[in-house]
């Protein structure tokens, strides 16, 4: 079965009460709710691919056209735009094949040499793992064969994703499992179009690419650029900066039979790319403010809490300016001004270790466009705050001889028990209030406390008295570090003893 991922329908999506496939331009329809693939890799995976081929053919001439467009989208005008670049993105046939290697060396591969489908997913096990019984956490041979759109689609999030894969595996530009952060409007006006304003909330102003200008943006076009040689790197400099979108570290070709995809054949030292420092939906930092280089962040395994995504919405709240950067589109979307949508941020990505998938995760956090420069300083205090009050907890318990089992996700706790009144602290810090420092304050006090006591003085009439001193003077010491250490960071005054608050 023939495949042309722009001009036949292969993507699954919500539509009204319907489970329908479209073609990507259908996505300006109303009514075209939210994409509906079985996996949440593949689901952010087809978002990037989306916002790529708009910014390839057709994306805003301005933020002005940005923003009438996103509110307006014109039905029809995506096809058109795209309908020249459908030539070269078939998945099957005997030219260039969407993602996969221009030389055709699955024809002359052994039997031994094809893969089983499963190696399209990040999380399936490699020979390796395999023949070792060590797949634990990863799966093999879940599947026999693909359709040729779930083909296409795992391919895609394979090469976008890609982890560390052995010798001469490359891994994404990003390197392995990187962070992806979408700006997602809030939609209380414009809910008949929710899948093409999240995908053309983050489509930046540009050029259309030339459809004979296709070769120098679209890798599968052009014979690989192979990385045997360490040195052998591909940086912005070598390509277009469109590649972002459709980067191929992996030389792969999908083995068909009877309609299906029923195998993959690898061929080592794909494109090694490097120097690919602002991949546009993709959070970067630097260990330090003089270092050239700047790094993709990668997503942690489990929820993250505001201490950590602050980076990924708020540039000035990470620890200290110069260190982090939001992904482009981010600022972007706040450089509109006041004609910003009210917007949420949307980040997720595989969590890796080395070579091993740990946990992919997809979490919504606020974007709060409203703020300025010194909200966000007040923010960046906010989390400084609350940064040490967690350690002063965490230190408290460890003096007390509770810091273990439970009481270790102690941090985790007390983030988690304090997230929504932050997010109410900033959205008050943005209407402009001035007494939200105190406030916050007292939340931080109140949780660490609280948690301290839950977790040590429980039955102290039956403990011998030297522990429960013990406790007692940590209590005490967690109540000092919270009256000064903490206040300091908020810069609020310090009490003297017996002094009440205001």
């Amino acid at each position: 079965m023939a495949l042309n991922l722009l001009s036949d329908p292969w993507i699954p999506v919500v539509r009204g009460k319907s489970t329908v496939t479209i073609r990507p331009d259908q996505i300006e329809e109303p009514g075209v709710a939210r994409l509906a693939w079985p996996r949440p890799d593949l689901n952010l995976a087809c978002l990037e691919l989306l916002i790529g081929l708009v910014s390839m053919a057709d994306p805003p001439t301005d933020r002005v056209d940005w923003r009438s467009r996103l509110v307006n989208p014109d039905t029809g005008r995506l096809r058109g735009a795209l309908e020249a670049f459908a030539p070269h993105f078939e998945l099957t046939g005997d030219g260039p094949r969407f993602l996969q290697d221009l030389e055709v060396f699955e024809e002359t591969a052994k039997t031994a040499d094809i893969n089983p489908v499963d190696m399209l997913y990040i999380d399936s096990a490699g020979n390796s793992t395999a023949l070792k019984n060590a797949d634990l956490m990863v799966k093999r041979r879940r599947y026999t064969s693909l359709s040729p759109a779930e083909a296409a689609m795992a391919l895609y999030t394979l090469q976008a994703f890609a982890p560390s894969g052995g010798s001469g595996n490359r891994t994404s530009m990003r390197g392995g499992g990187p962070m992806t952060t979408l700006v997602r409007p809030i939609d209380y006006d414009h809910a008949a179009y929710p899948l093409w304003r999240l995908v053309f909330a983050n489509v930046l102003p540009g050029i259309p690419l030339a459809a004979g200008d296709a070769e120098t943006a679209l890798p599968w076009l052009r014979p690989t650029r192979t990385s045997k040689l360490e040195s052998e790197i591909t940086t912005p400099d070598d390509s277009h900066p469109l590649e972002a979108f459709f980067g191929m570290p992996r030389r792969l070709r999908l083995v068909f039979e009877n309609d299906r995809v029923t195998g993959v054949v690898q061929r080592p030292y794909g494109t090694n790319y490097g120097g690919w420092y602002d991949h546009p939906l993709t959070p970067y930092y630097r260990r330090r403010e003089e270092d050239p280089e700047w790094l993709p962040v990668h997503p942690r395994p489990g929820r993250l809490s505001y201490r950590n995504w602050l980076g990924t919405t708020l540039e000035s709240a990470a620890q200290g300016k110069g260190i982090r950067r939001t992904a482009r589109t981010i600022r972007e979307c706040r450089n509109v001004g006041s004609h910003a949508p009210d917007f949420e941020v949307m980040a997720g990505g595989w969590a890796m270790d080395n070579m091993k998938p740990m946990d992919f995760s997809v979490h919504v956090y606020p974007g709060f466009p409203g703020l300025d420069e010194d909200g966000e300083s007040r923010v960046h205090q906010l989390v400084d705050a609350a940064n040490t009050a967690s350690g002063a907890l965490r230190k408290a318990l460890k003096y007390a001889g509770k810091l273990d089992g439970a009481s270790a996700r102690a941090d985790e706790t007390f983030f988690g028990e304090t997230e929504g009144e932050f997010e109410a602290s900033v959205r008050r810090i943005t209407a402009g209030e001035q007494e939200v420092e105190e406030k916050w304050h007292g939340t931080l006090r109140g949780h660490a406390v609280g948690i301290f006591d839950e977790r040590t003085l429980g039955g102290l009439a039956e403990r011998d008295i030297a522990k429960v001193e013990k406790q007692l003077a940590a209590r005490r010491n967690l109540q000092i570090a919270l009256a000064r250490q903490v206040r300091e960071k908020l810069c609020l005054p310090i009490l003297a003893k017996g002094e009440k608050r205001k």
